[in-house]
């Protein structure tokens, strides 16, 4: 279970985020923001979202998977066919496409998580090639040429699920299934013989990671207007991978820190089309050399906000210390 004080640096987070989230919202309806720094900020919640729940299945549970745009393209394909083949309302495409994905997470996750390693990679790299090829075939959703999507993503439907999906993994992650998933990423030999049913947990995880995948498929998908197979192929599974281990694995405060700055970055460089993966990997690996453990290594915000309240603690105390 979580403190009293970082369960309360937690909520005072939330709650700045949401004062935040309003203030940008009466500058988008102002028009005081372009549709430049819209788009951008549309981008970094939606790259939020992925950080986040694939965080939950590698930096918690330790299952190392680089399939996760194959979650982005079935909630983006079911969140589309929801919205413009049968005319439902957006949320129930959002419903509809985290659900989709869920159920594809289950179906993959219950075969594959008795892998590990390289072998449970090489199995979700597949999948995700398997969901890009098999929506490269379906005349129903446009095949190779893609499918029209009306915008339909808003930034009060964009911040509710970014909130949503921090304060369910938040919430997960500090439950008794979580911890079991913590055992199992630091050693799933000794969690098995404690009596922990390892893969049940690995495919809750998975199960729960792809749910918010596919959430984040069907913002996507609403803010773009069209949606190709190209754009979920084995390099975007990578970028989401990226945000993961720059912000750093077992820290979802560092995913959404590697969130918004890698997506800013990226966002820049594309003003620079011949320099912008040459800029993008440099910074890459400069991160790796000066900073292999992340940008948070395994720590949250609420942690350095701890402990900077206990060094002025200790200040004080040995202040008076003196003084007597």
């Amino acid at each position: 279970m979580k403190s009293g004080k970082q369960a309360k640096g937690f909520w005072l987070s939330i709650v700045f985020a949401v004062i935040f989230s309003i203030v940008m919202q009466f500058l988008i309806s102002g028009g005081t923001l372009n549709s430049f720094y819209v788009n951008t900020l549309f981008s970094i919640g939606i790259n939020i979202i992925l950080a986040v729940s694939l965080h939950l299945i590698i930096g918690i549970t330790g299952q190392f998977s680089i399939g996760h745009a194959g979650f982005l393209a079935v909630g983006a394909y079911m969140s589309a066919i929801i919205t413009m083949k049968l005319a439902l309302p957006f949320p129930v495409a959002i419903l509809a496409a985290g659900v989709a994905a869920a159920v594809a997470g289950l179906m993959i996750g219950i075969p594959t998580l008795r892998l590990r390693g390289d072998y449970l990679a090489i199995a979700t790299l597949g999948f995700g090639e398997i969901m890009r090829i098999v929506f490269l075939n379906i005349d129903y959703v446009g095949g190779a040429s893609g499918m029209t999507v009306t915008h339909l993503t808003t930034w009060p439907w964009l911040i509710a699920c970014v909130l949503i999906t921090i304060i369910v993994i938040v919430n997960f992650t500090n439950s008794t299934h979580g911890r079991a998933c913590l055992s199992i990423r630091e050693n799933e030999i000794a969690a098995d013989a404690m009596g922990i049913n390892t893969t049940y947990y690995k495919v809750m995880a998975f199960v729960i990671g792809a749910f918010f995948a596919g959430v984040a498929g069907a913002l996507h998908a609403h803010n773009f207007y069209i949606i190709q197979p190209g754009n979920f192929g084995f390099l975007k599974s990578f970028d989401i991978l990226i945000l993961v281990v720059i912000g750093g694995l077992g820290s979802m405060s560092g995913s959404v820190i590697a969130a918004i700055l890698l997506t800013i970055i990226s966002t820049y460089l594309s003003n620079y089309p011949e320099l912008r993966m040459v800029i993008y990997s440099l910074v890459l690996v400069v991160m790796m050399l000066f900073r292999p453990q992340g940008l948070m290594g395994t720590k949250e915000i609420t942690a350095f906000l701890k402990m900077g309240k206990s060094a002025k603690g200790g200040s004080h105390d040995d202040g008076k210390h003196t003084t007597a």
